[in-house]
C-alpha cells in the first residue's frame, strides 16, 4: 500500500469515527451549529461556548504552560472539522504572561477528538525548528478538502501545506528568510485557500495582504512594507461579494476593502466603551447573517457587531482577564461552528463563499 492510498484509508476511517462521535456528543450540546469556538490564548485552552447562556460546553487544554498530550500553549487558532478540532499550539512569547517569563513553546498543529485525545500532530511538543516535522510559532491552521493542512509557520517566515504523512507539498516564503521580495514573507499571520485555488495571506510585518497563486505569483495585494494602509495585518478573508475583510491589528480596526483597494467600511475596537488603549484585535470573520465576529484580543472579549456597528453579543468582560464564567484571557480567534462564510470550507462545496 503506497502512502497516498494509506492516507486516503486513514482519512476515511478518521471521519467515519468522527461522525459517530459527533452524533453521540450532540446530546451534550457539543458541536452544535451556532456555538462559538474560541482560542483563549493565555488561558492555554480552546473552548466551545453556548452563545445563549455563555456556558463552556467543551474544552481542550488543561491550562498548563508546558506542551503535552493534554495541553496546548498559547493557542492562536482552532477550527472544527466534523467532530474533530484542528488546533494551532503557537506558544507564548517572553514577557507575555507571568507563567512564561522567558517564553513557553508549543509548536504543534493538532487534530483533537471530542475527548481531548490528540489523533495527529505536525511539529514536536516544545521543540522550535524548521526541519522535518518541526515548526516555529505556528499561528494558524486551515484544513483543506484534500485532507491537507495549510500552516502559517510564522517564526520560519513561511506558509506550508502538509499532508497527513507529514510531508510538505507546497510552500510560500523562504524558510527563515524575512523580506518583501518574490517568495518572501515577514511574520505571516494567516493563510486561507480561496475558491479560485489561490492563497490569501496576511503578511503581518510587511503590513500587507497578498493573494498568491500556486506558482507563487502575487496577483492581488493591499498595503506594503513601507505603506500606511495597514499596520500589522493580523488576518484576512475573502467575502462572498469579492471584498476582503482585514484585521488591521496595529491600527486597532477591522476594514472591508474592495478589489480595487477602496476601504468601504471600518470598525475601530479601541473606540468602544471600556476599551483599553491598544487592544490589538487579532481576528474578524463575517457571519452568514452579515454580522462580524471579532476577537478583540487585549480587550479580553469576543464581540459580534451588526451592520450598524452595534455590539449584539459578547463573551468576556471588556478589559478584564480571567478564566471564570464568561471570562477570557487574550482571545485570539473565534468562529461560529458550521459557518464558513469567507473562510476555507473543510469539506468542499464552498456554499458559504
Amino acid at each position: 500500500m503506497n502512502l497516498s492510498r494509506l492516507q486516503i484509508w486513514a482519512c476515511a476511517c478518521f471521519f467515519m469515527a468522527a461522525s459517530v462521535l459527533q452524533l453521540r456528543a450532540q446530546g451534550n450540546t457539543f458541536n452544535t451549529p451556532g456555538n462559538i469556538l474560541i482560542s483563549d490564548q493565555y488561558n492555554n485552552r480552546v473552548i466551545e461556548v453556548n452563545p445563549d447562556n455563555h456556558e463552556v460546553v467543551w474544552t481542550f487544554g488543561d491550562g498548563s504552560s508546558v506542551a503535552g498530550p493534554h495541553s496546548v500553549v498559547g493557542v492562536n487558532d482552532a477550527q472544527r472539522i466534523g467532530a474533530v478540532t484542528l488546533v494551532a499550539g503557537t506558544g507564548v512569547p517572553a514577557g507575555a504572561e507571568p507563567t512564561c517569563p522567558n517564553g513557553c513553546a508549543d509548536n504543534r498543529v493538532m487534530l483533537v477528538d471530542p475527548n481531548g485525545k490528540i489523533l495527529w500532530q505536525y511539529g514536536q511538543a516544545g521543540v522550535t525548528g524548521s526541519g522535518p516535522n518541526q515548526l516555529n510559532v505556528p499561528v494558524q491552521n486551515t484544513w483543506l478538502k484534500t485532507h491537507h493542512i495549510l500552516i502559517t509557520d510564522q517564526g520560519n517566515a513561511r506558509i506550508i501545506e502538509v499532508n497527513l504523512g507529514k510531508q510538505i507539498i507546497w510552500q510560500y516564503g523562504q524558510t527563515g528568510v524575512t523580506g518583501d521580495g518574490p517568495d518572501q514573507l515577514n511574520n505571516p499571520n494567516s493563510a486561507e485557500l480561496l475558491a479560485n485555488g489561490h492563497i490569501l495571506i496576511a503578511d503581518e510585518n510587511n503590513n500587507r495582504v497578498i493573494e498568491v497563486t500556486r506558482k507563487k505569483q502575487i496577483v492581488w495585494s493591499y498595503g506594503c512594507a513601507t505603506c500606511s494602509e495597514l499596520n500589522a495585518a493580523a488576518f484576512a478573508s475573502r467575502l462572498p461579494n469579492g471584498d476582503t475583510l482585514i484585521t488591521d491589528g496595529g491600527n486597532n480596526r477591522i476594514v472591508d476593502v474592495d478589489s480595487g483597494g477602496n476601504v468601504l467600511w471600518t470598525y475601530y475596537t479601541n473606540a468602544r466603551p471600556g476599551s483599553v488603549s491598544n487592544p490589538l484585535p487579532s481576528r474578524a470573520v463575517m457571519l452568514k447573517n452579515g454580522n462580524v465576529l471579532i476577537s478583540d484580543q487585549y480587550n479580553m472579549q469576543v464581540i459580534e457587531i451588526d451592520s450598524n456597528q452595534n455590539i449584539v453579543w459578547s463573551q468576556g468582560t471588556v478589559g478584564v482577564a480571567g478564566d471564570g464564567f464568561d471570562m477570557l484571557n487574550g482571545p485570539y480567534d473565534a468562529k461560529v461552528i458550521g459557518d464558513y462564510t469567507g473562510l476555507t470550507p473543510p469539506f468542499g462545496g464552498g456554499g458559504d463563499r
